[in-house]
């Protein structure tokens, strides 16, 4: 056994007894970080001495259960990667599915130019509670014809948000999302919005990298974690032009509640529970009707 391969195979028995979900990844992940080389070209990889002592160190890091995201300073999500670190929400695998969804919503063709601006009409996406832009810079990279706005209310995440989209022509507002009044101007306007809010109810246990890391505003939505979903039903009542979607992130425990609330809204059909790759209720989507009475 290389001197590598036996530093991996610590590192993982490390992280196991830590208490980490996946100590073999990201052990390997963490060492192709530390080396600057894709975790595929490991095995042929032959470190210098320095990299075992900034190796041993984010492992001491991972064991204490900081998340693997901050230590990389990065996160993948879909096609891209994004710069993720302390105050910001890191996005996760499962909102993946949400990302798919939305990717796969038909959007108007652009058409006509704007007699103020001439500038061709493009589709409008809105993201809202958009934390790192993961969602909207990924949408962005797969739709590049498209207008995205992309909201949030913490300073810290915007941060990250504006550096992930710089280079692209994503809209980042600071803005509170169950604000009335919200992006009055594109009323009847709006092609998708895709929403990641806090959602968890406000006494669930969560993982140390969760509890001890991810800023609470980003996760927690009041004591049945729908104190945000309410509001953004009734704002996609009014931004979305008819015919267009909604999909919204929820808790694998609130699936019912968050259909009920689009069913309820009367502006609002083909509503549907939809899960995520490992099978459990993740998000829920909408198709606007006419103009609400």
């Amino acid at each position: 056994m290389t001197r590598l391969r036996r530093a991996i195979a610590d590192a993982t028995d490390a992280l196991a007894a830590a208490g980490v979900d996946t100590p073999r990844v990201d052990a390997e992940q963490l060492a192709a970080y530390t080396a600057g080389i894709d975790r595929g070209r490991l095995a042929f990889h032959e470190p210098d001495e320095p990299f075992f002592g900034r190796y041993r160190d984010l492992i001491d890091a991972r064991a204490r259960r900081i998340p693997l995201q901050h230590l990389t300073s990065s996160a993948a999500f879909g096609s891209v990667t994004v710069a993720v670190g302390p105050g910001v929400f890191i996005p996760r695998p499962e909102t993946e599915s949400l990302l798919e969804w939305a990717l796969a919503q038909p959007l108007p063709a652009s058409e006509g130019r704007s007699e103020a601006t001439g500038e061709l009409h493009r589709p409008l996406i809105v993201d809202l509670c958009t934390g790192s832009g993961a969602l909207a810079v990924a949408l962005a990279h797969e739709r590049p014809g498209a207008r995205i706005i992309a909201v949030d209310d913490s300073a810290d995440a915007l941060a990250y948000a504006r550096r992930n989209s710089a280079a692209t022509a994503i809209d980042v507002i600071e803005a509170d999302v169950t604000a009335p009044g919200l992006l009055a101007e594109h009323a009847g306007a709006v092609d998708l919005i895709v929403a990641n809010p806090p959602y968890i109810p406000d006494c669930a246990k969560l993982e140390p990298e969760v509890a001890q890391h991810d800023p609470k505003h980003a996760l927690f939505g009041g004591p049945d974690g729908m104190q945000v979903i309410g509001p953004i039903v009734d704002l996609a009542a009014r931004l979305l032009r008819p015919g267009a979607s909604i999909g919204v992130e929820h808790d694998d425990t609130t699936a019912d509640a968050t259909t009920a609330l689009f069913d309820r809204a009367g502006a609002f059909t083909d509503v549907l529970s939809r899960r995520d790759l490992a099978g459990r209720p993740r998000f829920v989507t909408a198709t606007r009707t006419g103009v609400r009475s």
